[in-house]
C-alpha cells in the first residue's frame, strides 16, 4: 500500500506517549508499504528530526508552523481569540492554510491508497474532497479528556473555562470521526465510547506495545529504598494533574510510614506550578526531559501511575511492566488495558488506598518481586510491536477493500 501519514509534528526526539506509538507502529509499517509522512513542523524537534524521519517514513513533508508556547503572552491571547471560535483550542492552534493545499496537491496526484490523520487535531487541515480512503487513528477519545478535566477543577473560572472545551470538544470530534471510513482506536473500552457515543460503524481497536528490546528487566528488583517512580511528558496536562496530586494528598500518607520516601519525577518541560511545589522538597526530584528513563526506572521501589484525567492507553504502564517493576496505579491510569488487579499491577483510586497500596509494596519485597515478575512476563509474550504493526496492517487492509476494492493495491 501507499500510505499518507498525516501528523502535526516530527517524531525526533521520540519522547511522549504519543509519538512513540506512532514512530513504532511506522516502523513496522514501513518494512511492507510505502509511508509518505506530511507534518506540520514547528521547529522544536531535534535538529535531524527530518533526517532521522527516514527510519519510520520513505518521504516527508514538512510545513513550517507556529504552535505559541504555554503561558507566554501569545498563548493567552490565542486562548482569549479562542473564546470567539467553534473549535477548541488544542484544535484550532493547528489550522494551517499551506497544510490543507499541501494536501489537495497531494490528492490530485491520485497515488495513495489510504490517507491516515494521526491524532484528531491533524484532521483539521483536510480538505472538503479526498480521493481515497480516510482513516482518523484516535489515541485518546479527547472528549473525555477534557470532561475529566472539568470534573476535577477547583475554581469556578476554571470549570467553566474547561466545560466550554469539553462541549466544544464532544462537538468536533463527533462530526470528524463521522467523515472517515474508520475510525481505529487503541483500546476496546475507546472503540467501545467512539461506537455509542458518536454512533459511528466502522470503529476497530489495536493493541499498545512496547519495545522489548530497550525496556528490559534490570538485575534484581530495583531500589530496595522508598523510592518512588513516575516517568511521563510533563507538559500534559493530565500527568501534571496526576503528579500534583500524588505530591499534594499521597505522599504524605506514604511518609507516615517512610518518612524518607522519595519521588522522581522524569518527562519534558514540566509546569512551573510543579517546580514551585516541590522546590523545598529535598526528596522530589523533577528531572524535566532526560535522553535515556530507563536508568530512572530502575530506581523505583515502586513505579507509581497516579492518573485521574485522560484516555486511550498509557505507554509508561507497558514499558514498567516490560523492566519488571512494581506497579501501583488509578483505575484511569490503567484504563483500557487487559490487566488485573493483584496480578500484573495494583489498582487504587483514593488518595488513602493509593497510600496503603504503596506502601506494602514498600514493606513485601518478595511481593513486589512478585507483581514485577508477572508483568514482565505479560509484556513480553503479548505486547511486542510487531504484533501491533500486523493488527493495524489488516485494519487498513480491511478498509480499502471495502471502500474502493479497484484503487487498492495490497501486497
Amino acid at each position: 500500500m501507499r500510505i499518507l501519514w498525516i501528523k502535526t509534528e516530527l517524531l525526533h526526539p521520540v519522547d511522549k506517549g504519543g509519538k512513540i506509538r506512532t514512530y513504532h507502529m511506522l516502523k513496522e509499517l514501513r518494512k511492507f508499504h510505502h509511508i509518505t509522512y506530511l507534518t506540520l513542523d514547528d521547529g522544536t524537534g531535534d535538529p535531524d528530526a527530518i533526517e532521522k524521519a527516514n527510519e519510520y517514513a520513505h518521504e516527508v513533508i514538512t510545513i513550517p508552523h507556529r504552535v505559541s508556547p504555554k503561558f507566554t503572552a501569545r498563548f493567552y491571547a490565542e486562548l482569549g481569540t479562542n473564546l470567539f471560535s467553534s473549535l477548541p483550542y488544542f484544535v484550532s492552534k493547528y489550522r494551517s492554510r499551506r497544510m490543507k493545499r499541501e494536501i489537495e496537491r497531494l490528492m490530485t496526484l491520485g497515488s495513495f491508497d489510504v490517507v491516515i490523520c494521526d491524532f484528531l487535531v491533524s484532521s483539521v487541515n483536510l480538505p472538503d474532497q479526498v480521493s481515497c480512503p480516510l482513516v482518523l487513528f484516535q489515541h485518546n477519545v479527547e472528549a473525555m479528556i477534557w470532561r475529566r478535566h472539568f470534573e476535577t477543577a477547583e475554581s469556578r473560572l476554571k470549570r467553566a473555562y474547561l466545560h466550554d472545551q469539553w462541549r466544544r470538544t464532544v462537538r468536533f470530534e463527533k462530526m470528524t470521526c463521522r467523515k472517515f471510513d474508520a475510525v481505529v482506536a487503541v483500546s476496546p473500552n475507546d472503540a467501545s465510547l467512539f461506537a455509542n457515543q458518536y454512533e459511528i460503524k466502522n470503529v476497530y481497536d489495536v493493541p499498545t506495545g512496547v519495545d522489548l528490546d530497550y525496556f528490559t528487566s534490570p538485575n534484581g528488583l530495583g531500589s530496595q529504598n522508598p523510592h518512588l517512580v513516575f516517568t511521563g511528558s510533563m507538559d500534559w496536562l493530565p500527568n501534571h494533574d496526576a503528579v500534583m496530586w500524588f505530591v499534594d494528598r499521597v505522599l504524605p500518607i506514604i511518609r507516615k510510614s517512610f518518612p524518607d520516601t522519595a519521588l522522581t519525577v522524569v518527562g519534558r518541560d514540566p509546569f512551573p506550578s510543579l517546580l514551585r511545589q516541590t522546590k523545598h522538597d529535598p526528596l522530589i526530584r523533577v528531572t524535566g526531559r532526560v535522553t535515556d528513563i530507563r536508568p530512572f526506572m530502575q530506581e523505583a521501589g515502586v513505579y507509581v501511575v497516579p492518573i485521574r484525567i485522560g484516555g486511550g492507553t498509557r505507554l509508561k504502564l507497558y514499558e514498567a511492566m516490560a523492566m519488571g517493576l512494581p506497579i501501583v496505579s488509578t483505575s484511569v491510569g490503567a484504563e483500557g488495558l487487559p490487566l488485573s488487579d493483584g496480578k500484573e499491577l495494583v489498582l487504587r483510586d483514593t488518595a488513602e488506598d493509593f497510600a496503603e497500596a504503596v506502601v506494602k509494596l514498600l514493606k513485601d519485597r518478595t511481593f513486589a518481586k512478585l507483581l514485577g515478575s508477572r508483568a514482565g512476563e505479560r509484556a513480553r509474550n503479548e505486547f511486542g510491536w510487531p504484533v501491533v504493526g500486523d493488527a493495524f496492517t489488516q485494519i487498513l487492509i480491511k478498509v480499502c477493500s471495502e471502500a474502493n476494492s479497484q484503487s487498492c493495491h495490497v501486497t
